[in-house]
């Protein structure tokens, strides 16, 4: 009861009119940032901090959050609508969400999207508020050894990602592993895999410029090499009716996925440093991994949509979660959100909780409020969104190239990068001539830099003793049941072999 009382408090600060109005201008700015490619809500949050200094402190916490939530909204918009990643943290979303644009259910897709993250955002806010204080312990437990068990995990469902051919799979993986070890080593510092000596390698790859180029360019010149040109899309469209009839549809085709990503999500937001791209990236993994119909994958799957999108929701509250009760950030833009708490005198720490109960229960009571109010504008603007997708395709791939320039520059501001996103979208598109799956390689890109830090780490702990992952009491679990799901396909590939030839013989 005491939990419903300072909830109730909390949103009674959320509504009043001066948080109210930064919560509805911070979603709809989020919206647009989010959308953008190149920005994304790290960047969003850094340029918008000096304009919350005209407002008292919890009115500028609840606006950065709700550009925060906005902005992972509208990632998924450039995704389905041009084939083009907003952030990094829609990057799943791309892998059915543009299939279905290219089918001529834009519509659908967006509003899968927009319900996805409103469910995923709203699971993710009531796991916050009932149980902050210990799963903020549960997180502070996971060490090196513990977080790469969870990466390998996530490379178990990458399997799966690519198909029946799995060596195919496994060469992709291999493929963006390279690419994330590219710069200097994090442990020793030394400069390793420069190619021919080129000064921008050093910076490493920057999986933003990765994914841009993949899923920019490439996508663009796939679509020209199969299309000819000729792209259907839906009407633009969009009455209550049409809007009741698709969230009736992805509720029932994308519950599973929605359902997955919600939780999984937020499990992953929570652990320091991990953040909404793994979480989206594993939700997919998990939901292809486990659907009856994983083929169906990466042609259009509703559940493909959902499970990414309700996952960088629910993580994107998850991390907010150790910046307020230890005062870690569990993502890039928290670290940030968390410089802005003590510019403003707060602290964060598990006594926040007790020091500053009007503070911390309006800025939940924000998370509520925000996530309603996102979801209201995501479906308001959606036919204008789909009106992107009538123009001609001439216009269209312009487009398309441009805002992957201008986004791939925006991310590191480096030229090196941008002749970069040009070669990836041309390797991305002969990736998919061969018929080689580009996604294990993009997942590799984000999760490398995480999983090779840690597993040195877990190794220099146990003085390169590898029972370390088995031993523990978190980590052990975690890395059976990766092993087992790595060699699951493995079986599946031997036992196919060996019937083949019984089934000739009949």
């Amino acid at each position: 009861m005491e939990i419903l009382a300072l909830l109730s408090a909390g949103l009674a600060e959320a509504l009043l009119p001066i948080n109210l109005a930064m919560i509805i201008l911070g979603v709809s700015v989020g919206l647009f940032i989010g959308m953008m490619p190149g920005l994304g809500s790290v960047n969003g949050v850094a340029i918008l901090l000096p304009i919350t200094f005209l407002v008292p402190p919890g009115s500028a916490i609840i606006f950065l959050a709700a550009i925060y939530y906005g902005a992972m909204y509208g990632g998924a918009i450039s995704s389905i609508t041009l084939g083009i990643p907003g952030a990094s943290t829609a990057v799943a979303t791309t892998f059915d969400g543009r299939p279905l644009a290219l089918q001529g259910r834009a519509r659908i897709a967006l509003v899968t999207a927009a319900v996805a993250s409103f469910v995923g955002g709203t699971v993710s806010i009531v796991l916050f508020t009932l149980f902050a204080p210990p799963l903020a312990w549960v997180a502070l437990s996971f060490g090196p050894p513990e977080i790469f068990a969870l990466m390998l995990m996530a490379f178990a469902t990458f399997v799966g990602l690519g198909g029946d051919d799995i060596p195919k799979t496994v060469l992709s993986i291999c493929l963006g592993l390279v690419l994330a070890a590219v710069g200097f080593d994090e442990i020793s510092g030394e400069p390793r895999l420069v190619f021919f000596d080129i000064s921008g390698f050093m910076h490493g790859i920057n999986f933003l410029v990765l994914a841009i180029g993949i899923y920019g360019i490439g996508e663009m010149l796939w679509t020209i090499d199969t299309t000819r040109g000729t792209v259907t899309s839906s009407e633009a469209k969009m009455s209550m009716r049409g809007v009741v009839t698709d969230t009736r549809e992805c509720l029932a085709k994308g519950w599973r996925g929605m359902s997955i990503g919600s939780f999984l999500g937020f499990f992953v937001g929570i652990l320091p440093a991990a953040g909404a791209t793994p979480g989206s990236l594993m939700a997919y993994g998990v939901a292809k991994l486990t659907s009856r119909s994983p083929e169906s994958y990466g042609k259009g799957n509703i559940d493909g949509v959902a499970a990414p999108e309700a996952a960088n929701n629910s993580a994107s509250t998850g991390s907010m979660l150790p910046m307020l009760t230890l005062g870690i950030p569990g993502s890039p833009t928290t670290a940030i959100l968390l410089g802005g708490m003590v510019i403003w005198g707060l602290t964060p720490g598990p006594r926040l909780f007790t020091d500053e109960p009007a503070f911390v229960w309006g800025l939940i009571g924000s998370f509520y409020v925000s996530n309603f109010f996102a979801l209201l504008i995501n479906l308001s603007f959606i036919p204008l969104f789909i009106w992107m997708l009538r123009m001609p395709f001439t216009i269209l791939a312009a487009m398309i190239f441009v805002l992957s320039i201008v986004g791939g520059f925006a991310a590191t501001q480096d030229m090196h990068d941008v002749w970069l996103m040009l070669l990836f979208g041309l390797g991305g598109f002969f990736l998919r001539k061969f018929d080689y799956p580009v996604a294990p390689a993009v997942l590799a890109i984000v999760l490398g830099p995480i999983a090779e830090p840690t597993l040195r780490q877990s190794l220099l702990l146990s003085s390169g003793d590898p029972s370390i992952f088995f031993t523990r009491p978190i980590a052990g679990p975690i890395t059976i049941v990766a092993i087992i799901l790595i060699l699951l396909p493995l079986l599946k590939l031997i036992r196919d072999r060996y019937r083949r030839p019984s089934t000739i013989g009949t």
